[in-house]
Order: C-alpha cells, then sequence, then structure tokens
C-alpha cells in the first residue's frame, strides 16, 4: 500500500510539473524545456523572476511581473555576453551592445517574458540592471542563484565583463610611442569631420558598443554648441589613416550627445558620445572596449595605473602620423601634477580628470584628442574555460588637453597630459546609451 502511495505522489508530482511548464509556455510564447526551478534575479525584488531547468540548454526565462503600458521601455544590462529572445506580439527589441539590451512594449501586459542565452549554456549570463522607464529596478543583482540548484551551471569567476576589451593579438603597450600592428587596438576609431567639402580627421575616440562611440566634447562642438551629425564620419578598424585598411567600416554619425555641462574654457566635462547611423559589425580589427567603473581598482596588481594612449598624433618629427601609435604611461596624482606646474594644472584639475605621462617625450599630442586611456584588467581564476578569458581592456580616461610649447599650438611632450576621468562619468554614460 505505500508503494502505491508513493506512486500516486510521483505522478502527481509529474502533473504539476506538465502544467507549470504550459502555463510558462502560454506566457513566453517560446519556452522549448520545463522549467523544473525558479529564483529572483535581483535580492531587492519579487517582481522579477528566473525560470530555468537543468542544463539551459534553452536558456532561461525572465518574467517582470507588473503592470507596463504600451510604450515603456526597458533597459536590460547583463555580466556577459547574451541573446535576447522577445515576444514580437508584446515588445521590440533593441541591441545597445556591451551587453546592453532595450525592450520597448507594444501593447499593455501585467506580465512580460523575455529568453537569456549565454555563449555557453552552463556559464549563462546574469542580470546585472534592469531598468524600466530609466528607474533601476535592480539594485542588489544575485549574481549566483543558478549555483544554489543542481542545473549542473559551472561556477563563475569574479569577472565584470566577459565580452568586450578582448583582441586576438598580444597585450601590448605617441610621441616616441611604438608602431601598432593591425588588430591591436580595434576600438580605437578615427574621426572625421566635413570642412570645405573635404572630410578631414580631427581627433580619435573609443568604440564601446556596436552602435556608439565615446571621444571628447571639445572634438565634436564649436563655440559650445554640438556639429551637425552629418558633418561627421567615423572610420572603424583602421591602422594606416591614408590608404586601404583590411576589415575596416565606415559610418555617419545620426547624433551628438555632447556632456551638458562642458565648458570649453576650462575643458570641464569634456566628454560626448557618437551615436553612429548604424551598427557596425565586429571582426578581429573592430570590438568594444569596456567601460571602466571605479571598483576595477581592486583587481589592478599595483596602486599605480599603467594606461595605453593610441593615436595618429603628431609625432617627434612634428607631422601627423599615418599610422596608428601606441604609449604606455602611468597615472599621476593631482598634487604631484599641479607640483610640476602649479599655474596650469592647479586651474584645470578638478577632481573629473586625472593627469599622466612620464615627461620624457612620451606623450599625447595634438590630433590624439579624444582617443581612449586604455587600462588592461587581468581577472583572477578566469581559467575556467581554458582560453577563454584572462582579462580586459578598460577605457579608463579620454585624452582632453596638454601644455603647449612656447609660442606654438603644439603640446609640449615633456609635460603631463590631463584626462577626462571616465570613473565620474560612468552614470552619464550608461543613461545616454539608449
Amino acid at each position: 500500500m505505500k508503494n502505491i502511495i508513493l506512486m500516486k505522489s510521483s505522478l502527481l508530482l509529474i502533473v504539476i510539473l506538465v502544467i507549470h511548464s504550459k502555463c510558462q509556455q502560454d506566457l513566453s510564447g517560446s519556452i522549448a524545456s520545463i522549467p523544473r526551478y525558479h529564483d529572483t534575479p535581483c535580492n531587492d525584488t519579487n517582481d522579477i523572476v528566473s525560470y530555468f531547468a537543468p542544463g539551459l540548454s534553452d536558456g532561461y526565462t525572465i518574467q517582470i511581473n507588473r503592470r507596463l503600458t504600451k510604450g515603456t521601455q526597458i533597459r536590460l544590462k547583463f555580466d556577459m555576453e547574451a541573446m535576447i529572445t522577445e515576444n514580437k506580439e508584446i515588445s521590440r527589441l533593441v541591441t545597445l551592445g556591451n551587453n546592453v539590451f532595450k525592450l520597448v512594449l507594444l501593447n499593455d501586459t501585467t506580465i512580460l517574458n523575455f529568453e537569456v542565452r549565454g555563449q555557453y549554456s552552463l556559464l549563462p549570463p546574469y542580470l546585472v540592471s534592469i531598468k524600466i522607464k530609466g528607474e533601476e529596478n535592480c539594485n542588489e543583482p544575485d549574481f549566483g542563484y543558478f549555483q544554489r540548484y543542481p542545473v549542473g551551471v559551472e561556477p563563475r569567476p569574479d569577472v565584470p565583463n566577459l565580452q568586450c576589451g578582448r583582441r586576438q593579438g598580444p597585450n601590448q603597450l605617441i610621441t616616441n610611442g611604438l608602431l601598432t600592428k593591425p588588430g591591436d587596438w580595434p576600438w580605437h576609431v578615427a574621426i572625421f569631420r566635413m570642412e570645405r567639402a573635404t572630410l578631414k580627421y580631427i581627433c580619435g575616440g573609443t568604440l564601446i558598443s556596436n552602435i556608439y562611440v565615446l571621444t571628447a566634447a571639445h572634438c565634436v562642438t564649436i563655440n559650445n554648441a554640438a556639429v551637425l551629425p552629418e558633418s561627421l564620419g567615423i572610420n572603424l578598424g583602421k591602422h594606416n589613416l591614408i590608404g586601404g585598411n583590411a576589415n575596416s567600416q565606415e559610418r555617419g554619425v545620426y547624433e551628438v550627445i555632447a556632456h551638458e555641462d562642458f565648458l570649453p574654457k576650462t575643458l570641464d566635462n569634456d566628454i560626448a558620445l557618437l551615436k553612429m547611423s548604424s551598427a557596425v559589425e565586429f571582426n578581429s580589427n573592430i570590438q568594444a572596449a569596456c567601460i571602466w567603473f571605479d571598483k576595477l581598482q581592486e583587481k589592478l596588481p599595483s596602486q599605480t595605473v599603467h594606461g595605453t594612449v593610441t593615436g595618429w598624433g603628431f609625432d617627434q618629427t612634428e607631422s601627423l602620423s599615418t599610422v596608428l601609435q601606441e604609449a604606455t604611461m602611468p597615472m599621476i596624482g593631482d598634487l604631484e601634477c599641479i607640483r610640476s606646474k602649479p599655474l596650469f594644472f592647479a586651474t584645470i584639475l578638478n577632481g573629473k580628470k586625472f593627469c599622466a605621462g612620464h615627461r620624457n617625450g612620451t606623450s599625447a599630442c595634438n590630433g590624439d584628442s579624444g582617443g581612449g586611456f586604455s587600462v588592461y584588467v587581468p581577472y583572477e581564476d578566469s581559467n575556467f574555460i581554458k582560453g577563454y578569458v584572462k582579462g580586459a581592456w578598460y577605457v579608463r580616461g579620454i585624452v582632453s588637453l596638454s601644455v603647449a610649447k612656447l609660442d606654438t599650438a603644439l603640446c609640449d611632450p615633456t609635460e603631463y597630459v590631463v584626462f577626462t576621468d571616465i570613473g565620474a562619468y560612468t552614470d552619464w554614460i550608461n543613461d545616454h546609451m539608449d
């Protein structure tokens, strides 16, 4: 009799699982496997639920249990490469790059579902942020809930991003800089502006997604007003500034987003985003850099931060370089920077900029403006999949200004260079990448 009762109980469990699966399939419209487990991906809310099954071969489903109206925009960010599948009758998906997505609701709904898949089924992307109408709804993301269930998920290292900031070439180090090889800096771009019916190179920039380029505000403004987007052009994957480049691409600019508090006189808030007219296709010479945030400081092997600046700026012959050059330099504390030239740096540094350089002739110069100060961040315990990732490059600063030589408009390579500090503008960047 006891065995019969157990058999009935097992049958009941199977029936319950099938019914649960059918309910979820009706809601999401595309779940292929039975979601045997569920948990909340954000510790600070129970309205957002993750449904998943052993193996996660079909990914997992996130369900938002809220009344949402037509036109609502939902911004999603994951900690590694993700592919999102939405219910096309309910929402429209926009891929923003750097593991960021946007859902726009086409109808009112009380339950919104979408599927998430990663590059590896047993390394599922974790939700980092979910903004609804611009308001954060996941202030405490849970980066380990899959491991609480017997679904076969591999342990994850403490890695902030597993997609951006990687290249195929070796990890390397502009005046007195080193010549680069194609593909060494796949996120560095060339920005051109139309002048007298001719496109003229004006600045560098950093690709931070498949649609956005980060640069300096002074590169894309005139008299404190953003230039017309149609006057700009962007070349990506360039190594030689003139002539053909394998795997290079060209894009127009759809929108110029200069910081609203940019001050040309002091170059305060010298930061801007360029939204390209169409998304780029990533290849060996075109990749996005990661965006710096201050907690990464803990992962660096030393207190002194070394970054690499790349550009086609003026070299030691005071000529614009046609081949992309690179120079590695240390960040310098504000006090040391001010002591080197008090009258100049004391009026420039404001807590949202930093100095870097050697004062030995290796420097960024005219033409390098807008380019990134890229820092390599090694990842601990990153051999969980052999050869998958060992670290990534993060854009830490933007070339802003330098001391000019006496009676000239050219930079003095024996002085420190001032950079816009990305750490002070992470929220601004994320808020404007929509």
